[in-house]
């Protein structure tokens, strides 16, 4: 009797496994079996790292203000409870953004939430 190999689905299967794996060196970028590990183990890094990612980002984005605020005489914990008395609703990253694009708005921005 004539061995099963699953037909084109199977095939088509295969080959996006083996397209994912393009550009791993050796054998998992050839070998269907050692293609499959590598790629589950790099999807399962790219997925815990997009939530990494976004934890780094935040902190870089914290330190940043938190220089900002010190030199301008204000700790990075009062700035931000200022924000909120104040009501101004920005987000860390623009804030970060700010202190590096344009510090005299940034330290406008300071002003008000000490101010309150």
């Amino acid at each position: 009797m004539a061995r099963v190999t699953r037909g084109f689905k199977a095939r088509r299967r295969r080959n996006k496994v083996l397209k994912m794996a393009k550009g791993y060196r050796g054998a998992k970028h050839r070998l269907y079996r050692t293609a499959t590990e590598a790629v589950d183990r790099a999807l399962s890094f790219a997925y815990r790292d997009r939530r990494t990612n976004k934890r780094n980002f935040r902190r870089l984005w914290i330190t940043r203000i938190s220089a900002a605020a010190k030199m301008n005489g204000i700790s990075y914990s009062r700035f931000i409870n200022g924000l909120k008395v104040a009501d101004i609703e920005l987000d860390r990253k623009v804030l970060s953004n700010l202190a590096i694009v344009d510090p005299n708005a940034f330290s406008e921005v300071v002003k008000a939430a000490s101010a309150s």
